[in-house]
């Protein structure tokens, strides 16, 4: 920073700490001004006007008091234009001072606040800053600083500025005026027909602002569209994956008209191809390990051969026991319009499906999500499988390559492990399962080591090729993968791509009518999960922030309820309590902070832990690994988070769910009964367990000496 820059900036400090210390608010009084005014008024009027100025360009307290005392000391007219052009040129200084002086300190003092307003502005530029001045969702003096360190021009700034903040002013200055003509304090100088109004006003300002700022949006939404006379539907969902057959099935519950658009398969992903296949899977090659394990049991001479093929027909049949669940014919029967097609948004209101145009007062986008296959060289020469098509399979593979270590990868590579598959799994981290702590990811890689995974973590895939034997004529595939600056090929039969999930939005029509896309590429929504039109709303994987479908119908609830009465209470969708599981063996099931998430958002915790090698049932049952962690408030029962491995920890997370959810510590959970001999003691116990650590020393001491007096 230049030295020029030092001193005006010394400058501004001088001032700001003279003006406390020489209790400059003193003649920020209407007895000051007054006082001045009966000598000269156009005096007044400029220290006024300079005070004013020197106010609000340095962030000083007392505008709001100034604004009022401006219609009490000069009247309406003369008071808006002083508080007006004083206002606009202080707010504009500052917005210099801060681009040019105070960026660092802005920035960081500022921070909660300057993603968002840079996001308005790049989004709506001008009409954002109008807003904020009309609605001061942001307290003024934050404006002026924060927008000093957008793209936004100087002049815009001013302009809009001077706009924006005009209604507001000349409410306040009115209040002012009003106040200045009381003659006396009494009852009948106050209760004035004019004070009484300009109270109400005032108070009311925000709200009316609100309304105004609200119809003048829609306005600019709406204008290049027309809106139909009469509509088929109450909604329109599109997709009739987990989010939309909730929604579909809550609208339809409630008697309104509603249709379901569906181009594939009813059920969508978690059915057809993700959660109710996967479980399928996992529980035959469940079987396969205990088989393996009988002799833990007592059994001899137990073998038993896969039939990969049975195995893999018996997932597709477990899908159909299941599809009747979200068949056509059911939310037919429910009073849902199953409509079977390609669904495009051409209006706010209507949606075309095979070359028919259906128009409905709300639209629900529940498309869900697909796998993300990366774009790796070489990667169109070799045939591969994703989560999705997987299912597919019938021959069992010799060597089954899986590419990335989260817990879809995690999960079909412990399954296809077990069921007789060599399997490499591929990661380029440096360990299993990554958003969960180390303790829980090792536990996890050591059971894939002990059931013959081939791990190869710190990998870098690059390339695909195959290479044919001279003498065979047998086709090889290879992948190329990057190691500590080497390379290294890895022979495969078949390979499965599990590298993340990527938000179906294509051909939608989203673009067109301007609903913006994340970084992450989900539908953008607001806490009531609107997209930029309020009646087309978004759910589900579609949506984000969390890829499940347990909170994909949790969505669905909000946006049925918001979609067909929020004209009279809008409901802000709750992620509070969001619980999710692993399917792994042992599993890994988690509801609120880990603790790598709390020290990297610098949350003080406690941990307290218990191993389920201690639980009578899991002894008995054999499967005695694994452990409860939960995190807390230090010096309090307060329930931050809970991770639980082991047996069945899908099941056990319930409880510390249901706790998170009602505001219940873990006194309570000590104090529940818990069936003997259950799993579920591994809730109690961990309880029990941070009691103990938590005992009060010195009422045990005074108790202890008691009860040794006791036996004198």
């Amino acid at each position: 920073m230049s030295g020029k820059k030092w001193l005006l900036l010394a400058a501004i400090i001088i001032a700001s700490v003279s003006f406390y210390a020489f209790d400059g608010q003193q003649y920020l009084t209407t007895s000051f001004f007054h006082q001045l005014y009966q000598n000269d008024p156009v005096l007044t009027a400029l220290v006024f006007f300079l005070i004013y100025v020197a106010t609000t360009a340095l962030s000083l307290p007392g505008a709001a008091v100034l604004t009022l005392l401006s219609g009490a000391i000069f009247g309406l007219v003369q008071g808006l234009l002083l508080a007006s052009f004083a206002s606009t040129i202080g707010a504009t200084l500052a917005f210099v001072l801060s681009r040019t002086l105070l960026r660092d300190w802005v920035s960081e003092k500022f921070a909660n606040y300057l993603e968002t307003i840079n996001r308005g502005v790049k989004k709506d530029g001008p009409f954002y800053l109008a807003t904020l001045r009309l609605i001061p969702a942001v307290p003024f003096f934050v404006i002026n600083l924060v927008m000093g360190l957008t793209a936004m021009r100087v002049r815009t700034f001013a302009w809009v500025s001077q706009l924006g903040m005009l209604p507001g002013t000349a409410v306040y200055v009115n209040a002012g005026a009003q106040l200045g003509l009381i003659e006396e304090l009494s009852l009948s100088g106050i209760l004035t027909p004019p004070l009484i109004g300009s109270f109400v006003l005032l108070g009311s300002f925000p709200w009316l602002t609100r309304l105004f700022m609200r119809r003048l949006k829609h306005r600019r939404l709406y204008r290049s569209y027309q809106r139909p006379t009469q509509f088929d539907d109450n909604l329109v969902v599109i997709g009739a994956g987990s989010a939309g057959l909730v929604t579909s099935y809550i609208a339809a519950a409630v008697k309104a008209r509603v249709s379901l658009v569906e181009k594939h398969q009813m059920g969508g992903d978690c059915l057809n191809t993700g959660c109710v296949p996967s479980k399928a899977l996992i529980r035959s090659a469940k079987i396969a390990h205990y088989l393996q394990r009988s002799g833990e049991f007592g059994f001899e001479n137990v073998s038993a051969e896969v039939n990969f093929r049975h195995v893999m027909e018996r997932v597709q049949a477990i899908i159909d026991k299941v599809a009747p669940h979200d068949s056509v014919e059911r939310y037919s029967g429910l009073g849902v319009r199953c409509i079977h097609g390609a669904a495009q948004l051409i209006s706010p209101w209507e949606v075309v499906v095979a070359g028919q145009t259906i128009t409905a007062r709300n639209i629900v986008i529940a498309t869900g999500g697909r796998p993300y296959v990366p774009p790796l060289a070489g990667l169109e020469t070799i045939s591969y499988y994703t989560s999705d098509t997987i299912w597919s399979l019938r021959e069992k593979p010799d060597t089954m390559l899986v590419i990335g270590g989260g817990p879809i990868g995690c999960e079909l590579t412990q399954a296809f492990t077990r069921l007789g598959v060599k399997v490499v799994q591929l990661d380029h981290g440096t360990r299993l399962l990554s958003r969960e702590d180390e303790d829980v990811s090792q536990l996890v890689m050591a059971q894939f080591i002990s059931d013959g995974v081939d791990l190869r973590l710190q990998r870098e895939a690059r390339s695909f090729h195959k290479v044919v034997d001279p003498d065979t004529n047998d086709v090889r595939q290879y992948l190329e993968a990057g190691f500590h600056g080497q390379k290294e090929e890895i022979d495969f039969d078949v390979v499965l791509f599990a590298t993340g999930r990527q938000a179906n939005t294509a051909d939608l029509g989203l673009e067109a009518l301007g609903i913006e896309l994340t970084e992450r590429g989900t539908i953008e929504v607001n806490d009531y999960l609107q997209t930029v039109y309020p009646n087309v709303y978004a759910c589900g994987d579609v949506a984000g922030p969390y890829q499940f479908t347990h909170v994909a119908a949790h969505q669905a609830w909000y946006c049925a309820v918001n979609a067909l009465f929020g004209h009279w209470r809008k409901f802000r969708v709750d992620y509070s309590v969001i619980p999710w599981c692993t399917f792994t063996d042992p599993e890994v099931a988690r509801v609120g902070l880990n603790e790598q998430e709390a020290k990297a958002q610098n949350i003080p915790y406690e941990v307290t832990r218990y191993d389920i090698d201690d639980l009578d049932r899991a002894i008995a049952d054999s499967e005695d690994r694994g452990f409860v962690k939960v995190l807390t408030v230090p010096g309090k029962d307060t329930i931050l988070g809970v991770t639980i491995v082991g047996y069945h920890a899908g099941e056990l997370i319930t409880e510390y769910v249901s706790a998170m959810k009602h505001g219940l510590g873990l006194n309570k959970i000590l104090g529940t009964i818990h069936i003997y001999p259950t799993l579920s003691e591994a809730n109690k116990y961990a309880a029990g367990q941070w009691k103990r650590a938590h005992a009060p020393g010195q009422l045990l001491a005074m108790v202890e000496k008691y009860h040794r007096w006791m036996r004198h």
